[in-house]
């Protein structure tokens, strides 16, 4: 699919991977409408200026008739679906607002696509987490959720890919492995939380026991991905795809990584209260590579100076 002229719809977009993506199909040549419930004033996409590029609609894709509306009226061909509860922790504490975004939010997303009935893709941002505690996943891996946050988003997965199969909407499905990058504001967020400590000359506070181990994958990787998928969506509706790194590091590991790299010490304490938490996971993407030979371009030691660069005008230390 060629995207350039297309009427884009990014749910979710004035968010940290939300910034990055609609800043790319700006630089594409999409017309960009974005939806959300809240832009920070210090975000990626305001301080890109992506608010004079795009048509913003405040919209609540819990309220079937607004999503549905913001649909219609714009005559989307394209929706890339990012709008929802994003974190563990708030899902703990919210079960039920949880449920309402992700999954009743995901279902009126769908919905309003099936009804409008021009709609040429929907690329719906799913996550490692719908498959549950399994250390080492691939596609071929049942999503198997068991606490609020990862029963949402398996939940919404199976909805999303159900789409497909019984109205044959063009819906393709991607999971991503711990997004990180310039623009993440969520400072309980291993990143954000180390640009702050470095930053500010201030005490990381690790929730974990410091041995949880994940895949890290840096945000322009996950937008290239994302848009190789939807200029295949012919190819690939109906599927799901990983997304993700051969970074797979445990907390205390990428302090110590982060630290070598920018030449920082970084002082932390183990708090261990982290709740419901994946111990190990390691996200397998072969299915992408194969297909389109899609892998990371950045890691670690090629992205940190850049993001501690972006923190630090963020927090107006140059």
């Amino acid at each position: 699919m060629a995207l350039r002229g297309k009427n884009v719809l990014v749910t979710g977009g004035c968010g940290f991977y939300g910034g990055h993506l609609v800043e790319r199909l700006v630089n594409l040549g999409c017309n960009v409408f974005v939806t959300d419930l809240l832009i920070h004033p210090k975000s990626y996409f305001l301080q890109q200026k992506l608010d004079e590029k795009v048509v913003f609609e405040y919209c609540d894709i819990g309220n079937f008739d607004h999503i549905n509306s913001v649909i219609t009226k714009n005559e989307i061909d394209l929706v890339f679906h990012l709008a929802a509860v994003t974190t563990v922790d708030a899902a703990f504490h919210n079960p039920r607002q949880t449920v309402i975004s992700n999954v009743v939010g995901t279902t009126n997303v769908l919905e309003s696509c099936r009804l409008y009935g021009k709609v040429e893709g929907v690329l719906f941002t799913s996550t490692d987490k719908a498959y549950g505690k399994l250390p080492r996943v691939s596609e071929k891996n049942p999503i198997s959720g068991d606490h609020p946050y990862e029963v949402s988003k398996s939940s919404a997965d199976l909805i999303a890919r159900s789409y497909f199969k019984t109205y044959n909407l063009p819906v393709v499905v991607t999971r991503f492995g711990n997004v990180y990058g310039e623009g993440d504001l969520n400072f309980n967020r291993l990143i954000p939380g180390i640009m702050e400590s470095v930053v500010k000359n201030k005490e990381l506070k690790i929730r974990s026991n410091g041995k949880y181990i994940r895949d890290y994958v840096y945000v322009k990787d996950v937008v290239d991905a994302t848009l190789t998928l939807a200029n295949n969506i012919s190819k690939v509706q109906g599927e799901a795809f990983n997304v993700s790194s051969l970074e797979n590091l445990s907390v205390i590991d990428v302090v110590k990584r982060v630290e070598n790299i920018l030449g920082e010490k970084i002082k932390y304490r183990i708090l261990s209260t982290a709740v419901n938490e994946i111990p190990t996971q390691s996200v397998n993407f072969n299915k992408i590579r194969k297909a389109f030979g899609w892998k990371p371009n950045h890691n670690f030691k090629t992205s940190m100076g850049d993001i501690l660069t972006w923190y630090r005008e963020y927090f107006d230390l140059h």
